[in-house]
Parts: C-alpha cells; sequence; structure tokens
C-alpha cells in the first residue's frame, strides 16, 4: 500500500524521499540569534523542517519539580523560572515565522498542554508534533487531531496499550492522517536498547506511516530507521555539542546534519524498488558477454 500525508508543499510516504525534521527544541536556550543559527544550519544542509518545542510552564512543569533549584548559565533559579526563562513567545514566533517563510523553510512545534495547541494554531504549520510525554493525554491528541491538520505522534516510554489508545482518538477524527514515530526517549539512548524492529511492529499493528525519531549520538542508526521503513527521521540539533542543557549531548551539529542527509539518501538509493530488472550498465555487459 502506498502511503502518504500531504504537507503542502512535500508529501511523506512509503514510496516518497524520506522526511527530515531537525528538532532544534529548547537548544537554542532563549536565545532568538541562536534559533536563527539553527535554522539557517537546516537550511543549508536541505532538512525539510525546523521544530520547536511549546510549553506553558506553569501547566508542565509538575508541582514538585517547581520549586526545585537548578544551576544554570543566568545563576541559580528554580526550575519553573529556567523553563520560563527559556520559553519563546509569540514576539519570538513571529520572528521565527518570518525568517522561515523568506528562505523558505517549513517549521512547527511539539505541542504540550492545551494553551500552547491554540497558541501554535495560529501559524501555518504543516503538522502538529505530539512529544512522547504527551502521548497518554488524550485530551491533547484528541484537541490536535480535531484541527485536522496531519499529527506526528512520538511513542517513546510507551506501552502498544497507551498507544492503541492514542491512535483510537486519531483515526476517529484523521483516519490515517497521522504518522507514528517510534522514539527510545532516553537522552542519549543507547545503542542496544533502540530496537529498531520496532518500526515494523508499528507499520503491521495500526497500518499507518512510522518514522523515526532518534536520541543517540551514532548516525548509523537513523539509516538503519530508513532500511526498516521509517519514512520520516526526527534528530536533535545543535550549534555546539559543549553548549548547556540536557539535549546537548545527543544532537548533530551541523556537519552531523549534512552527513545524516547524505547517507540516508544514499541507503534509499541502494536498496531500490525491489524490482527485478536488467540495468543500464548491464545490458551493455549482457551484449559483451552473451553476444
Amino acid at each position: 500500500m502506498n502511503r502518504q500525508i500531504n504537507l503542502g508543499d512535500r508529501l511523506v510516504g512509503d514510496n516518497e524521499a524520506v522526511y527530515f525534521i531537525a528538532e532544534i527544541g529548547i537548544n537554542h536556550n532563549g536565545d532568538l540569534q541562536a534559533a536563527k543559527k539553527l535554522l539557517d544550519a537546516t537550511f543549508a544542509t536541505d532538512w525539510d523542517c525546523a521544530k520547536f518545542q511549546k510549553r506553558t510552564p506553569d501547566i508542565c512543569v509538575p508541582e514538585k519539580q517547581k520549586s526545585v533549584l537548578r544551576q544554570t548559565p543566568w545563576g541559580e533559579m528554580t526550575y519553573l523560572a529556567y523553563r520560563r526563562r527559556v520559553e519563546f513567545q509569540k514576539a519570538e514566533y513571529d520572528i521565527i515565522d518570518h525568517y522561515c517563510r523568506e528562505k523558505p523553510l517549513t517549521w512547527t512545534a511539539s505541542v504540550w498542554d492545551l494553551p500552547s495547541l491554540e497558541f501554535l494554531a495560529a501559524y501555518k504549520t504543516p503538522f502538529i508534533k505530539i512529544p512522547s510525554a504527551k502521548i497518554t493525554d488524550l485530551e491533547l491528541v484528541e484537541e490536535s487531531a480535531k484541527l485536522e491538520k496531519p499529527v506526528f505522534l512520538s511513542t517513546g516510554m510507551s506501552t502498544l496499550e497507551e498507544i492503541d489508545a492514542a491512535v483510537n482518538l486519531l483515526e476517529k477524527h484523521l483516519t490515517k492522517n497521522y504518522l507514528l514515530f517510534h522514539v527510545n526517549s532516553t537522552y542519549p539512548a543507547k545503542l542496544d536498547e533502540l530496537n529498531l524492529s520496532v518500526i515494523g511492529t508499528l507499520k503491521e499493528r495500526y497500518d499507518c506511516l512510522v518514522g523515526y525519531s532518534g536520541h543517540e549520538q551514532e548516525l548509523m542508526p537513523s539509516q538503519i530507521a530508513s532500511i526498516y521503513g521509517a519514512c520520516a527521521i526526527e534528530r536533535h540539533i545543535t550549534l555546539d555539542h559543549t553548549m548547556w542543557g540536557s539535549d546537548q549531548a545527543a544532537s548533530l551539529e551541523l556537519h552531523g546534519m549534512d552527513l545524516l542527509v547524505k547517507r540516508v539518501r544514499s541507503t534509499k538509493k541502494i536498496i531500490g524498488n525491489g524490482v527485478k530488472i536488467i540495468t543500464d550498465g548491464e545490458m551493455k555487459i549482457r551484449e559483451k558477454l552473451r553476444g
């Protein structure tokens, strides 16, 4: 079956080129100029989409964590104050939106709560992303599906039964207009825990498009994921691994971004379509050796 999702200027599907999502997340550390540089890197390395994370800290930060003190580049502050410090608001996203349209470059964001979903709905993003942490927030899943945009849903640290519940809501409102990401939610993830065979499990169980969101430090797992049928690949990106922040170590720098796109595209060409033919190159040899 040739399943497809139409993102406007790009099709994502089983027989389409792999769709690359550069997860900026909060690796900008609240610095708009750093965010622009990460958008530049996404555009320069020919990735398809840049993605941020949108939260309402007062809702998303658990009560027990709000007052926990944390050392940051801006001094010691509570975890809630830190989350507020790095969160972009409308002024920053208006600039990001304009900056991307000028390139042009597609962008979106993972939504962590209902106010953030409402916030993102005001922009012309190609899809809604729900992170692994929120797959069990069924109200958020359903309200996202009601927007009638494609929904990309990460499945890290989830049981099949938890995924079933979320998929039932997506099917109710979107039929097959959604994509599941296989994810291991450790940062960075261990290679022997990636279990890329789950990509096939998800494809078979839900008969939908499946991608891979990688948190490992290596490039090869993403290449292997494309062999297993991942039609979209999401990786965190950074300006520098040594930057402050919990996601920086599991992120790709500019050189890694460039290498990954080229290697996955080469891998897809090498795999081919499974149709046995005599290639042009073989035909010349055939004529020479068989007469």
